[in-house]
């Protein structure tokens, strides 16, 4: 299964692992592959969350940072705008894991205050901001539910 992003220059093979992990596998145009594991958490991968935001959105953040050149790592040097979204990510997981039924302007609130907890500007995001990367998470859940161990969902940045 393909989505295809307006840019494509950058593959996320996503493939459903049998034990504790998934794995996204980062396939450059230059040839260059990276892989990444991914935590089972019982929704879709934190990763693919942020392809999520991050398409939906047309914000820079983890999966930006790889497009723009920088390592598959878990340890990157701060950067606000990535921060903002890396903090709207962990938003609509917590989200993700209540049902996805908490209403926009909660979440908003929320993220304004993991934000300045942080120390990070907040996105500018509305309601239907959090509408339309919901449905872009309902339409990921969707197509990873059906998707069997040892196979592949294939997303293009």
């Amino acid at each position: 299964m393909v989505i295809q992003g307006a840019d494509i220059s950058m593959k996320l093979v996503f493939t459903k692992g049998s034990g504790k992990f998934d794995f996204m596998e980062v396939l450059r145009p230059s040839g260059m592959k990276e892989r990444v594991e991914c935590p089972k958490q019982g929704i879709i991968p934190h990763d693919m969350v942020h392809y999520a935001v991050e398409h939906t959105l047309q914000q820079r953040g983890f999966l930006g940072r790889i497009k723009d050149g920088e390592a598959a790592g878990f340890h990157m040097q701060a950067e606000a705008q990535s921060d903002a979204v890396e903090r709207l990510v962990e938003v609509f997981q917590g989200d993700a894991w209540s049902g996805g039924t908490t209403a926009p302007a909660e979440m908003i609130e929320l993220y304004a205050l993991t934000c300045a907890a942080r120390a990070c500007p907040a996105l500018p995001i509305d309601d239907r901001d959090i509408e339309a990367v919901r449905t872009a998470i309902e339409t990921l859940t969707g197509q990873w539910q059906a998707v069997k161990v040892g196979q592949s969902l294939t997303l293009e940045l």
